[in-house]
């Protein structure tokens, strides 16, 4: 993986991270560089998920693939947040 394509992986990462924070209701007891690592991975895993369904690639935005990683990313602060909140 060239440079160009890990600072886009945290961009993207960070954008994901923070929509799928928006999407969990309440106050998450998170901080931001979890955030930007489950956004990370969620951009990630979503973008595979995609990929295997066939709606990775589409003419214009890839609403699909967008909103399959936001979901990710939500699924995945809402669990770091449930564990924490336990200890």
């Amino acid at each position: 993986m060239e440079i160009s394509g890990i600072i886009s992986a945290i961009i993207i990462g960070i954008i994901i991270g923070v929509l799928g924070r928006l999407v969990v209701p309440g106050r998450q007891h998170i901080g931001v560089l979890l955030t930007i690592v489950v956004g990370i991975v969620a951009a990630l895993i979503g973008a595979a998920i995609a990929s295997g369904l066939g709606v990775a690639d589409t003419k214009g935005v890839d609403w699909i693939e967008w909103l399959i990683q936001i979901g990710l990313a939500a699924v995945g602060i809402a669990a770091l947040d449930r564990s924490r909140v336990r200890r």
